[in-house]
């Protein structure tokens, strides 16, 4: 069977080069790998960087004469913008044909993170843990346009919410979990992940990869898979299972591949219809 495009989209200050272990490891032709690379695009918003991204396979679609369905795996806040362009900007048209959205520790109903940048009693020392290794240092996130956007309550992710998954999509998730609950997993925040809960009260949970909770990842009635599937494999390097590393993990990597191979298959497991 011909393998159709998969199409790479990275996360938030990062760049195409996290899926070097993925690209070699799937039996894809190279000239099928289209790379999204937006990692200049820090001052645009997350409607500018997804018309991009919708500019960027248009031409890839002309240059190719390829009219038919793609597979998107996205990473994070890379997700947040395909889901936007796919959602919100081709939500009515339907223009894009897209098979697979494979999402790697995407923040679907808004980034807690982003939102706790922003929070006056929190921010501060949270940025300041991460300054150097998850952020810049001399952060200031009210400047920073792309986690305005991420916010939970911001206009985009109300936009995203009420455009709703489309029924043409199979989405998939990728989640990764503190399972041992090892400080080792994401050392800044002992091994745990910050999360604002419906009550609008901050906690840290182990059920996250450090930046990301599950509970920002919820969405409704679409397929996930939780790793490591066996905590055990946590042992020797928690780290790998970290919100930054995910692309280059191995387990990611293996059930990449495995979807793009099989598309029928189901995810191990099945997000409820209601939060």
């Amino acid at each position: 069977m011909d393998s159709i495009p998969l199409v790479l989209v990275h996360g938030w200050k990062s760049h195409p080069g996290i899926w070097r272990r993925l690209i070699e490891r799937v039996n894809i032709p190279t000239e099928k790998i289209w790379l999204f690379d937006y990692s200049d695009l820090h001052e645009s918003t997350i409607s500018q960087i997804a018309h991009q991204l919708k500019s960027f396979l248009h031409e890839k679609r002309k240059v190719t004469g390829y009219t038919g369905p793609v597979d998107i795996i996205c990473h994070s806040m890379g997700g947040y913008v395909t889901r936007y362009y796919v959602e919100v900007i081709d939500g009515g048209k339907r223009e894009e044909n897209v098979r697979q959205l494979i999402e790697i520790g995407v923040p679907n109903q808004g980034s807690s993170m982003a939102e706790i940048f922003n929070d006056p009693k929190y921010g501060p020392h949270v940025i300041q843990i991460l300054s150097g290794e998850f952020v810049p240092k001399k952060y200031e996130p009210e400047k920073d346009v792309n986690v305005q956007g991420l916010r939970i309550k911001s206009r985009e992710t109300f936009q995203i919410r009420k455009a709703g998954i489309r029924p043409d999509i199979r989405y998939r998730n990728i989640l990764s979990a503190n399972r041992t609950g090892d400080p080792a997993f994401f050392p800044s925040f002992e091994g745990r992940t910050w999360v604002l809960g419906h009550d609008e009260t901050w906690r840290k949970t182990w059920l996250g990869d450090g930046v990301i909770p599950h509970y920002d990842s919820y969405l409704p009635g679409t397929e996930f898979d939780l790793i490591p599937c066996n905590p055990e494999t946590m042992l020797d390097e928690p780290y790998q299972y970290c919100h930054i590393l995910l692309p280059k993990n191995s387990e990611v990597i293996r059930l990449v591949i495995r979807y793009v191979e099989n598309p029928t298959i189901p995810s191990s497991e099945k997000f409820p219809e209601h939060h």
